[in-house]
């Protein structure tokens, strides 16, 4: 699950845009040769710490919407921005979980339909959802902890958390 999702930080520089409002993007993986953390900020700074090489370089800044991000094949409510992503990885011997991904996001409908939403797509792809509050908990696909809360942003927006792993 979290393997897949490392790819899309690659091909989120693709589709960089210009705005200063991007999508802030960190990643933390721990392996056999050491850790690497990278990071790109929601103005375009993209920082990087790994074994043998470190810097930073300013890129046009990133948004990532519901079509940038899928949990499979479940994209994210429809006009949804992501605000911020966060991945920790873990291939590291005697390690006994793969990591956890974050993402932040905005969608244009309130906590209430942006929950039913998810809980028949996911329920569709194979996840096991519950209802938990305003949000959604369970498992994924393949047995991983899965949750979503989500809160009021105004009356017809909500602001929400996706925590897989």
């Amino acid at each position: 699950m979290i393997r897949p999702l490392l790819l899309a930080i690659p091909l989120a520089l693709l589709v960089a845009c210009d705005g200063k409002d991007g999508t802030a993007i960190t990643l933390n993986a721990d392996g056999a040769d050491g850790n690497v953390v990278a990071s790109i900020g929601s103005n375009g700074q993209l920082a990087l710490n790994a074994p043998g090489i470190s810097g930073s370089i300013k890129l046009p800044a990133i948004k990532l919407n519901a079509d940038n991000f899928d949990m499979n094949g479940v994209h994210l409510y429809p006009g949804s921005t992501i605000s911020g992503m966060n991945i920790d990885g873990h291939d590291r011997p005697g390690r006994d979980d793969d990591g956890q991904v974050k993402v932040s996001f905005e969608s244009p409908a309130t906590p209430v339909t942006v929950r039913d939403w998810f809980a028949g797509k996911l329920g569709s792809a194979g996840f096991k959802v519950s209802p938990n509050g305003s949000g959604l908990s369970g498992t994924t696909e393949e047995g991983k902890p899965f949750r979503l809360d989500l809160a009021p942003k105004g009356t017809d927006k909500a602001n929400g958390t996706i925590l897989i792993g």
